[in-house]
């Protein structure tokens, strides 16, 4: 694949991902605050497609794009960011030492968890010291809210790990489903794609 294919193909993909983000949907019996969106399933398909480079590009463009309609300051956004990056890295290089689809779920699988324990670094040192700090926002009201939908959830060590912990993995779940089901068609497509430029090329 040329230079301009790959850069073309990370404008596209960072583009699908940018509008994907704009539509959320909870999880039942987590904190309500939190939303899932798919924009993650594009960056984790394209990141075993093109790679981990192109793929951390498509996160900053979404990031950067939604930062400048943040209702958190940036926090969320960079929070998405180092998830999201974590998600990337673990999946794409646990996939190269052996390119399988068994080791491609593995590796999506263990970025899902690495991306889990990235969450609630996130939410302890960025999340909820925005809301406390920057909001105004008690502790008691947050964990309040948990509280509605999980009585369980009565501190932060409870928000951490059965409200951030769970939420993330469940959301790595779907990000992986989603990727092993779309990214051999669209791989294929585009490798396609890619012949058949090469050989008009040639033709010519």
């Amino acid at each position: 694949m040329t230079k301009v294919s790959k850069i073309t193909y990370t404008a596209i993909f960072a583009a699908i991902a940018t509008i994907l983000m704009y539509f959320e949907f909870p999880i039942p019996f987590m904190p309500p605050f939190l939303k899932v969106d798919l924009s993650g399933a594009v960056v984790l398909i394209g990141a075993f497609i093109f790679g981990i480079a192109p793929a951390i590009t498509m996160i900053g463009i979404k990031d950067l794009i939604h930062l400048t309609q943040s209702q958190t300051a940036g926090s969320g956004e960079l929070a998405d960011f180092l998830m999201l990056s974590t998600l990337v890295i673990v999946a794409v290089l646990l996939y190269r030492m052996h390119k399988t689809r068994k080791m491609a779920v593995l590796g999506c699988l263990c970025g899902s968890a690495a991306m889990a324990g990235m969450g609630m670094l996130t939410n302890y040192y960025l999340i909820i010291p925005f809301y406390v700090n920057g909001m105004g926002w008690k502790l008691d009201a947050i964990f309040e809210m948990c509280r509605v939908v999980n009585p369980a959830i009565d501190g932060m060590t409870t928000y951490l790990l059965i409200g951030i912990l769970p939420f993330n993995l469940i959301k790595g779940i779907i990000l992986t489903l989603i990727t092993m089901v779309a990214y051999k068609k669209l791989s294929v497509f585009i490798k396609s794609k890619q012949i058949a430029v090469h050989g008009h090329q040639k033709a010519n």
